[in-house]
């Protein structure tokens, strides 16, 4: 053979192992990045490796992680499910997470059913990964019944000056910083809510020793405020941060946000209401979607007097943003009609405030009260309730009473009928669960439901009683000082 001739043939083959060698540098390298979560710089290498080995289930899984790390989840799923088609273990767990995201939870539950069973055969840990699974079914419920809320405006503030956004009307109470309150500089995340009178704060912060926020409760002494309670560990458990509480005008429902209580992702808003009989509060309720999301969510604020409410949220947004939404309160809890899911995901993800709006409304007019200062010496609505007193007397308002008992009394049955009210809701809503589950399920939620309406029977007993002695004291009284 020629010395040419060898030199041509030695040439491509010399040319093969370089490429080759090149080809294992750069994919070692990526591999490398990969594991020291630097997946931006890797992921240029695994997308062109994934291309040229569609079939390579490594290359898929590496090139689908990196574009999920990186933010860029559309191209991510096809390349996970590539991998995961191919049985690759954190495929599983990392679609689970995109479809959270993307509010498909009834996928993410099947993503994390699998996870959990591949991880059960080799004898790890699944308790993280059924938390999950638990979440996600949970999530789906909420989108099933997504409520039918009108949000008519949003902004994005900085997390650290959400509060600028909310002008409350006087009789609706006040909010500000906790560090403003106490005149502080300790390093205390929280809001301080106080009433339209001035006598009564609640507030967050952690106790000594503690990292966890708990909600507290204070009241006006003459001229400072003292005598501190905690509130009950229904409402503050040690399973998360409780924080942001309002306090509706009633004086008894309150809206907070905490990470506990079956919080589906961060904070999630609840209601709860205290019960004057007894001093204690209700179980906590968790509000539904669009409020709740797997972010953030909290500063729930309903002002009854404009007819319009906030809540701030962190979903979709930069690690120092926050979205405020502002709505339209709907007592009726009305939620999205029919079956199509595509529907319901958008609003429970809030894709779009318009597709909430009624069509051909204007809500200028709301947009611009909800930034409108309203002294509560300028109230439009003077009439409170209707108290028949006899066949000449109606009261219409708190300041119709002349016996102190008479009022105490009709304000312990309207709190008690609104008690009632809750008691109604979270029935239908525990019957509604009961009907659409397995007999498990159904097992664990009929002593839930048995004691519930047990509850609720000794409530409906109670209404007559204290209309009959507010009525009666009431009559008592204007004849002995007549």
């Amino acid at each position: 053979m020629t010395k040419l001739l060898r030199v041509i043939i030695f040439m491509p083959v010399f040319a093969v192992f370089c490429v080759c060698g090149l080809f294992a540098q750069s994919l070692e390298q990526a591999k490398r990045l990969y594991t020291a979560g630097r997946y931006a710089e890797a992921r240029p290498v695994f997308e062109k490796l994934a291309r040229q080995s569609p079939n390579n289930a490594s290359y898929n899984h590496w090139y689908g992680v990196c574009c999920f790390e990186t933010g860029d989840m559309n191209e991510a799923e096809p390349y996970l499910k590539i991998a995961a088609n191919r049985r690759v273990q954190e495929a599983y767990r990392y679609l689970g997470e995109l479809y959270i995201r993307a509010y498909r939870f009834d996928e993410a539950a099947g993503m994390y059913a699998e996870y959990i069973d591949i991880l059960s055969k080799k004898n790890e840990d699944i308790e993280p990964y059924k938390k999950r699974l638990e979440m996600a079914e949970k999530a789906q419920r909420m989108v099933d019944k997504v409520e039918n809320i009108r949000i008519i405006d949003s902004v994005v503030v900085d997390k650290s000056g959400f509060l600028q956004v909310y002008t409350l009307s006087e009789e609706a109470g006040s909010l500000v910083s906790y560090k403003d309150f106490f005149q502080t500089d300790e390093p205390v995340s929280s809001t301080v809510y106080m009433n339209e009178i001035g006598d009564k704060i609640y507030y967050a912060y952690p106790e000594a020793g503690q990292d966890r926020y708990n909600l507290f409760t204070q009241s006006r002494i003459l001229d400072r405020w003292s005598d501190e309670k905690r509130l009950p560990a229904n409402i503050n458990n040690e399973s998360g941060n409780s924080n942001y509480p309002f306090i509706l005008t009633d004086g008894v429902t309150i809206y907070y946000a905490s990470e506990g209580n079956g919080s589906i992702g961060g904070f999630d808003l609840f209601v709860t209401r205290y019960n004057i009989n007894s001093d204690t509060y209700l179980t906590p309720e968790q509000l539904g979607m669009p409020f709740n999301s797997p972010a953030n969510d909290y500063m729930m604020v309903i002002d009854e007097r404009k007819g319009l409410g906030w809540f701030v949220s962190d979903r979709g947004q930069p690690e120092d943003k926050v979205c405020v939404y502002l709505f339209i309160p709907d007592e009726q809890r009305s939620r999205i009609e029919g079956d199509n899911p595509e529907v319901k995901r958008s609003r429970a993800i809030i894709a779009s405030i318009a597709d909430t709006w009624n069509p051909a409304a204007d809500y200028t007019e709301l947009i611009r009260l909800a930034h409108t200062d309203i002294p509560s010496d300028k109230k439009e609505v003077h009439r409170d309730f209707e108290f028949v007193i006899n066949n000449n007397l109606i009261y219409y308002t708190w300041e119709d009473f002349k016996s102190a008992e008479a009022r105490d009394s009709y304000e312990k049955l309207l709190n008690l009928n609104k008690q009632i009210d809750e008691f109604n809701n979270r029935l239908d809503t525990l019957r509604a669960t009961y009907a659409e589950s397995g007999n498990a399920q159904k097992e664990r939620l009929k002593p839930t439901i048995l004691q519930a309406e047990e509850q609720l029977y000794k409530l409906l007993q109670q209404p007559p009683s204290l209309e009959k002695r507010a009525r009666n004291a009431e009559i008592n009284h204007l004849k002995v000082n007549h």
